[in-house]
């Protein structure tokens, strides 16, 4: 009964840890997850307390937003009377720049670094030359046999220790009541949160590493407290939670929902004017030349408005998986790797086989591939097995000092080489689709039934019944050299891979003339064939656009030049208002790409802070900075607001788990994020250390949210959802799904809904269904002292 106790115990503890995502697969979640069914202002407090974390930005970049007019006097004036405050902004102002950010010193720092050191080890993915033995025995059995060789810990014989960690656990805990259980294990699991968060990720993924070498929550709990026990660390120390004075806290989150609320504001002012501005006219059938489905990314805004700029192109937005739940086989390494949001269980898995014509091609390239594999295999042994280090570093270090010399000055020039020298599958393979788990009757492939569903899905949400004689959907990747985090910047919506296998994917179920025929028949869908859809992906790095045209026909050839041509012209203008520059932008783009010494090849997702989720109408004719994810979506075409809620559901849920990872990662870097580029060393294959070893850091680097020390570049506000659809059917979606509404009513995310039955009238959502309506009212000031020179003392 106690070991059940303990287990409950563990699972009500582990709240305190989000996920840590693998360098390989570096999916934005929020780290603060297990408290989302507790309001913001709540989570954020106990997670404090738990972490010793800052949870809001520092005093001095409020003033600054204060000062540039991001934070509008009313709104901030509004939000300190209903909070009982009658001074002055500035008077709270400087409270909260009177409360300078200490560091508190770590009293287990020598336990951190005896379980980091363990952990390290037993964890490693292929990056050490001598794996840690008995690693198939589990973490605990592992380390058990080996401790008495850590002179740290004083253990002559693993005799010593219990024989498991259930046993290891009631005798550390036999002196303390059932009480302080969750307590005890809340306070050992934040201490390492990053290595945790690991620990919880692999054991929820059940990874191949996982399967082979298992770690459990338990078992580093049960080595943890048997070592502090054994090195005399308190295991349990007394919380100040509930005794710290939250006033700062408090003022804190005012001026964060001052500055939420003044943003909303102005996306409002902007919608309002687009919307007044879209005329019948503007929303009338007009055949396009070719229309291009990006990822709702917030950098697939800015690469939009510039395609639609240079000719007559329609652009739609969708989640960068494509609809697609699947896993994906590279054929360069054959590894599978998921390739949709973690959220969604994949159906199916991806392969590449060669088409009809060239499969002496794809035998080519699988032989060359082998070959380049052999060598870099035999490359690395050379430099780490112990006898041939010396003379392989010595022998080659002429030949690397020129490949750096060369990386360092010409990056750009080595990356076009790299690109035009580089051959690619997509042009002699396609994608072929497959069931994870077959069902009884399946031959090859998928019923048919399912492969129409899956291109219906795509109009559905999209709203979109009207199609180009060329159709692309475009998926995104990123491209950086020296890069631990670079699969962050990939699609986010994949699963930190590139989308670029979905958009094929999509793309090959779109053009099968059965898929077409029962579209038409069943649903009423007629796609001419003059329409061809094409995969193609977006490098976020360079703008550049790929589109895998291998098997296009001679009929659309001509077509397909004049697209190129423009998306080619489309870089460079994206490339020139990205970068600000006007001179070389498409050569500046490249040479970012490709330098071993740039800690900031792109932004990634940062500004992020909206979700529209309307026709593109609403939103073609603005400059939204890439600070919003958009999603196409016409509520005419959702008579039973089944596609909203699909929305709502999915990459509405997602958006705020990448929102909430930049949030965290950007008030407290050192705990929440990945901290400074410059100082990161690799371990274990899936994860970077500060330095030579502590945690293992969880989030995103100082360089993709910061310009400098003092300046930020992602402004973390809370992400806030506007729906262009009936009131009554948001209403109606949230009634059904407890879990959405939750996340509403405890502000973890905002929503608004403009709605087009009450001429395109927004209202903002509160607690509990409660509507109110966002258009300017006058608020009547309470008075407050304005006084600029008044003392904190006052």
């Amino acid at each position: 009964m106690n070991q059940q106790h303990i287990l409950k115990s563990i699972d009500e503890a582990s709240k305190v840890i989000g996920k840590t995502w693998p360098l390989y697969s570096f999916v934005t979640s929020n780290p603060l997850s297990g408290y989302e069914k507790l309001p913001f202002v709540e989570a954020v407090d106990i997670a404090k307390g738990h972490l010793n974390a800052e949870m809001f930005l520092e005093a001095s970049l409020y003033r600054k937003a204060w000062t540039l007019g991001e934070i509008g006097e009313e709104e901030l004036v509004a939000l300190l009377n209903e909070n009982g405050l009658s001074k002055s902004p500035e008077f709270y102002l400087q409270l909260m720049e009177s409360q300078k950010r200490t560091e508190a010193k770590n009293s287990n720092h020598d336990l951190d670094r005896i379980m980091a050191k363990w952990l390290a080890a037993f964890m490693d993915e292929g990056l050490a030359e001598w794996e840690m033995p008995n690693k198939k025995d589990g973490f605990y059995k592992a380390w058990r046999t080996l401790a008495k060789y850590d002179g740290e810990i004083l253990v002559k014989n693993n005799l010593e220790i219990p024989k498991t960690s259930s046993e290891a656990l009631a005798q550390v805990l036999k002196n303390f009541s059932k009480e302080d259980y969750v307590n005890i294990f809340t306070y050992h699991l934040a201490a390492l949160p990053g290595w945790t968060g690991y620990i919880n990720y692999r054991s929820e993924s059940n990874s191949l590493w996982q399967q082979a070498y298992p770690i459990s929550l338990e078992d580093y709990l049960a080595v943890r407290l048997w070592i502090a026990q054994q090195i005399n660390t308190p295991i349990l120390l007394q919380s100040d939670h509930g005794e710290r004075d939250n006033t700062i806290a408090k003022l804190q989150y005012i001026w964060l929902k001052a500055l939420e609320r003044s943003w909303q504001n102005q996306l409002v002012k902007t919608l309002e004017k687009e919307s007044i501005a879209a005329t019948p006219s503007e929303k009338a059938d007009c055949t396009p030349d070719a229309q291009m489905v990006f990822c709702i990314d917030t950098r697939s805004e800015l690469i939009r408005r510039h395609v639609e700029s240079k000719g007559n192109y329609e652009t739609f937005g969708y989640a960068g998986f494509f609809g697609i739940a699947m896993d994906y086989e590279n054929l360069n390494d054959g590894l599978i790797r998921k390739s949709c949001p973690p959220i969604v269980p994949s159906a199916y898995t991806v392969t590449e086989t060669a088409q009809a014509a060239k499969v002496k091609e794809k035998l080519g390239y699988e032989r060359k591939n082998e070959i380049i594999k052999f060598a870099e295999y035999f490359l690395k042994r050379m430099k780490n097995m112990l006898p041939s280090a010396f003379g392989y570093v010595e022998g080659s270090g002429f030949y690397y000092g020129l490949s750096l010399l060369a990386r360092t000055v010409t990056p750009g020039y080595f990356y076009r080489l790299k690109k035009n020298n580089t051959s690619s599958y997509e042009t002699i393979c396609e994608p072929q689709i497959n069931r994870n788990e077959p069902q009884e009757g399946d031959s090859f492939g998928i019923p048919l039934a399912e492969k129409v569903a899956i291109v219906k899905s795509a109009f559905d949400l999209t709203g979109w019944k009207d199609f180009a004689p060329v159709v692309l959907f475009v998926g995104h990747g990123s491209h950086s050299a020296n890069n631990p985090f670079g699969s962050s910047l990939d699609c986010g919506a994949c699963a930190a891979s590139p989308g670029r296998h979905n958009a094929r994917m999509l793309a090959n179920l779109a053009n099968l003339p059965n898929v077409r025929a029962v579209l038409a028949s069943d649903h009423g869908i007629n796609i001419s064939e003059s329409t061809i859809f094409l995969g193609a992906e977006h490098n976020t790095t360079t703008d550049e656009i790929v589109i895998f045209d291998s098997e296009v026909p001679n009929s659309h050839k001509e077509q397909l030049r004049q697209v190129k041509s423009d998306l080619l012209n489309a870089q460079r203008t994206a490339t020139q208002d990205r970068l600000g520059t006007n001179r070389d932008s498409v050569a500046l783009a490249q040479r970012k790409a490709n330098n071993w010494g740039e800690t900031r090849p792109e932004w990634g997702l940062a500004k992020n802070a909206g979700f529209i989720v309307a026709p593109r109408a609403l939103t073609k004719n603005e400059n939204l900075d890439s600070r919003c994810f958009l999603h196409s979506y016409d509520w005419e075409m959702d008579a039973t607001g089944k596609a909203l809620e699909g929305i709502m559901q999915g990459p509405m849920v997602v958006t705020q788990w990448i929102n909430n990872h930049y949030y965290f990662s950007t008030v407290d870097n050192n705990k929440f994020g990945g901290g400074s580029k410059i100082t990161h060393n690799i371990t274990g294959k899936f994860g970077v250390v500060q330095g030579n070893g502590g945690d293992l850091k969880m989030g995103l680097p100082l360089q993709s949210l910061r310009q400098s020390d003092d300046e930020i570049y992602h402004q973390p506000l809370r992400l806030s959802v506007l729906i262009q659809a009936p009131i009554t059917r948001v209403t109606d979606i949230l009634s059904r799904n407890e879990n959405l509404k939750t996340l509403l009513d405890n502000e973890w995310i905002y929503l608004m809904v403009m709605d087009p039955l009450q001429d395109d009238d927004i209202k903002r959502y509160e607690k509990n269904f409660k509507w109110v309506s966002t258009k300017k009212k006058s608020i009547v000031k309470e008075k407050y002292a304005i006084n600029a020179e008044v003392s904190v003392a006052d």
